[in-house]
């Protein structure tokens, strides 16, 4: 698409700053957009957003969003929600129309529990760690192509939780996502600390211990700001427990990761509310987004290594993760009856 291609390489690329294990490159730019929306955790807070299971029985994949507010309402990819009958993360970034209520895809980030802590859901100070963003975005696009819906593989949602509490030494009688970032906090608010946001900076390029590359662009510098602090988390918990691999990522690596999103293969689908979704596949990439007339609201790129974790051949590896989904939700729907 024209416009994502012409936005990313309308961008400046500043000096990066480094904590740790993640290097930030600032991405600059003097255009600001004339959308105008609520971000979620405002209409939460002034109770014009209300977020609430499907049905009082429930929707693993699914949630309710009833937009209150004059102006659509902005939820962002890998935006956790906590409450209800189980946590979930936002499946990919939507623009819901004002005065309307509209039913939203998301995954689940806490297996063990199936009965409600609250009514409502509330958003927290974090998102999905990137990993999992990574992967999610991965197959919500692989289901949009190939069967039209925005689901993820829940089955790998799951497992890649485990593998992350396990490493990070942060077990959860719920199996939720959230121990982990609770676990390693203090650790986490540095690194939070370490990273500010320009006066024009609309995004940023995140590298984690030198080789797992990221992206998160918005419509404007307001929006960035508002999200940075959570988007360090979601990138640093990678780097938490992990030693430095290499020589830290040039300014030079990181035009080459936006010059390989600019080279990839875009797709649209109708958007969840208003906007067209976009997805991009490309060369050791895949990133998604949300535009809006002539705007690009949101970009999310993740670089994949195949070396960073173990995978088995193509057939066994999907054929785990469905067994491991299947015994979750039947030992949930033996403690829950009626999920």
């Amino acid at each position: 698409m024209d416009l994502v291609k012409t936005t990313l390489s309308g961008l400046t690329l500043a000096d990066p700053m480094n904590h740790g294990g993640l290097t930030v490159f600032p991405l600059a730019s003097d255009r600001s957009s004339s959308l105008s929306y609520l971000l979620l955790e405002d209409g939460l807070r002034k109770d014009l957003v209300s977020i609430r299971e499907v049905s009082e029985g429930g929707s693993v994949p699914e949630l309710t969003v009833e937009n209150r507010a004059d102006k659509p309402v902005l939820i962002v990819d890998g935006e956790e929600l906590m409450g209800a009958k189980q946590n979930r993360v936002a499946n990919l970034t939507m623009l819901l129309a004002a005065r309307k209520t509209t039913v939203i895809p998301v995954s689940c980030v806490e297996a063990g529990r199936w009965s409600y802590s609250k009514r409502d859901f509330g958003v927290t100070d974090r998102m999905q760690n990137v990993r999992g963003r990574a992967e999610k975005v991965a197959s919500v696009q692989h289901s949009r192509r190939a069967h039209g819906s925005p689901r993820s593989d829940q089955g790998q949602v799951w497992d890649l939780i485990a593998e992350e509490a396990e490493r990070l030494d942060a077990p959860s009688p719920t199996e939720a996502m959230s121990a982990m970032f609770d676990r390693h906090r203090e650790e986490l608010d540095d690194y939070v600390a370490g990273v500010e946001a320009g006066d024009e900076q609309v995004g940023a390029v995140f590298v984690v211990r030198g080789r797992r590359y990221g992206l998160d662009l918005f419509d404007r510098s307001g929006t960035f700001a508002a999200f940075l602090p959570k988007l360090v988390r979601s990138y640093a918990i990678d780097a938490v427990g992990r030693e430095q691999r290499g020589s830290r990522a040039s300014a030079a690596d990181a035009r080459a990761f936006l010059d390989r999103i600019v080279a990839g293969a875009f797709d649209e689908h109708a958007g969840v509310g208003l906007g067209r979704d976009v997805g991009v596949v490309g060369e050791g990439l895949v990133a998604g987004g949300l535009v809006a007339g002539e705007t690009v609201v949101h970009l999310a790129a993740f670089a994949e290594n195949a070396g960073d974790r173990s995978r088995q051949p193509a057939g066994g590896a999907a054929g785990q993760r469905h067994a491991s989904y299947r015994r979750r939700r039947d030992a949930l729907r033996r403690r829950f009856p009626g999920r």
